[in-house]
């Protein structure tokens, strides 16, 4: 449906934000995201300051049948954060974080990063899980799950989740939680941006730092078979308070390598004896593991993905790391294109594995986490690089146990693959975007269709 100039005037009279348009100077850096492979032109980019904005947002795409983008961090791998010809809410003005340290609770609005968000809790000596970049939203993560370094001992993002605010498609404000609207408050938790607007998230926190036992061992390349068999080993045995994840990946002289990186969320005494077998084992060419502060390792893969890249990927999870799976994950990494490339192991366990499948939207409660990371420079051909990504997946694919994570769902996968994120979980969820958005005006995203 097309839309005028005086309609969107009537818009910035009742916005206390800002609006972009293609004819604004600043339209070319508002219409961007994280991955350059996303090249999309909407027709508004709004940036509310509070919830009236948000509702006049969604009003607007609504009555006026367009295409509702959602961005909070600009990191999902598929571009749902903008689209063409539609309406882009941008949500980098709202960034208010608020911390009650005697509850061991925060509160913080969607334009939120994790690297804002642990500054702010650990002035208290409290986190979050809250992934392993923290140049990614917190939106994002959340309402799809969200693995990190504390899942272990503290269960996953959505299981510390307590409340949100909620725009809705018909424009009403609402709060999910364990009793507000707990149909809602279930799907959020893993059901992606599919049921409304959130404009703030509640989350549970836990005494954390400020110095863990944490950081990363790197070992050649070939030593990645023997490296990834101690690190079967490893988590099989883990303590809950430690997190390990292996990663086949290029270092920065130019060699292929293999590493552990590990977080122990405990005191650091207790860290260090944890992480012994790690530091002891092989020869490795590099051992940062140590005491580090809990805002340096939310940081420690930051370099492994910065802005700036074209950005393919592919995911699942598999069960166990076989000798087979092994041998077939590390000689994939062999013909990799891009330096800038990596696959990553990251085990679900502890406390976020013993929470039911059906507990929240997220269902994925044991196994690893198995992701295959095309990265690479502007200017470089994309073929080879997409062809490596899907080329890897596949060969990995033959040990997948089933279901992904579905903020990994990349820009040219399907209905099929979201049924495959929600599994058990799907049809629960159809029937509550049904009751909350039945004509689907949150589709930009990995998309539930309402119950019929």
């Amino acid at each position: 449906m097309e839309f005028s100039a005086r309609s969107v005037g009537a818009l910035k009279e009742q916005f206390s934000g800002e609006i972009v348009t293609a004819a604004d100077p600043a339209y070319e850096a508002a219409r961007r995201v994280w991955n350059l492979m996303i090249d999309r032109r909407p027709a508004l980019v709004v940036r509310p300051r509070g919830v009236p904005d948000v509702q006049a947002a969604v009003a607007f795409a609504r009555d006026h049948r367009l295409p509702l983008a959602v961005r909070g961090g600009a990191h999902g791998i598929a571009g749902t954060g903008t689209c063409d010809s539609g309406v882009v809410i941008d949500f980098s003005l709202m960034k208010t974080i608020s911390v009650d340290p005697g509850a061991r609770t925060a509160r913080a609005e969607p334009g939120v990063k994790w690297v804002e968000f642990d500054q702010a809790t650990q002035a208290h000596n409290l986190a979050t899980t809250g992934g392993t970049v923290g140049d990614t939203g917190i939106a994002g993560l959340t309402l799809g799950g969200g693995f990190g370094w504390l899942e272990g001992a503290c269960g996953m993002t959505v299981d510390n989740l307590l409340a949100a605010d909620v725009v809705l498609a018909d424009g009403r404000l609402v709060r999910a939680s364990a009793n507000d609207n707990p149909d809602l408050f279930w799907a959020l938790r893993g059901g992606g941006g599919n049921f409304g607007v959130v404009t703030a998230f509640e989350y549970r926190l836990h005494p954390i730092g400020p110095t863990i036992a944490g950081g990363l061992v790197v070992h050649p390349y070939p030593a990645a078979r023997d490296l990834l068999r101690f690190f079967r080993t490893l988590v099989q045995a883990a303590p809950d308070p430690l997190t390990a994840a292996a990663a086949i990946l290029t270092g920065p002289d130019g060699n292929k390598a293999c590493a552990i990186a590990c977080a122990y969320a405990g005191p650091v005494e207790e860290g260090l004896k944890a992480v012994a077998s790690i530091k002891a084992f092989g020869t490795p060419a590099m051992d940062a593991i140590g005491p580090i502060p809990y805002v340096a390792q939310q940081g420690l893969l930051e370099q492994a993905s910065p802005p700036g890249l074209r950005n393919y990927w592919k995911a699942e999870f598999i069960e166990t790391l076989s000798d087979a799976f092994i041998d077939t994950w590390v000689d994939a990494y062999a013909g990799v294109p891009s330096p800038r490339s990596f696959q990553l192991l990251f085990p679900i366990h502890g406390v976020a594995s013993r929470v039911a499948p059906d507990a929240t939207a997220y269902p994925h409660r044991h196994g690893l986490h198995m992701g295959v990371y095309g990265q690479w420079k502007p200017g470089d051909p994309d073929e080879p690089n997409v062809q490596w990504v899907r080329d890897t997946w596949q060969r990995a694919r033959a040990f997948a146990a089933g279901g992904l994570y579905v903020n990994e769902i990349g820009a040219d996968e399907g209905g099929d693959r979201v049924k495959q994120a929600y599994g058990p979980n799907y049809d629960r969820l159809s029937r509550i975007k049904a009751t909350y958005d039945p004509a689907n005006l949150f589709r930009l995203n990995a998309n539930i269709q309402p119950a019929r």
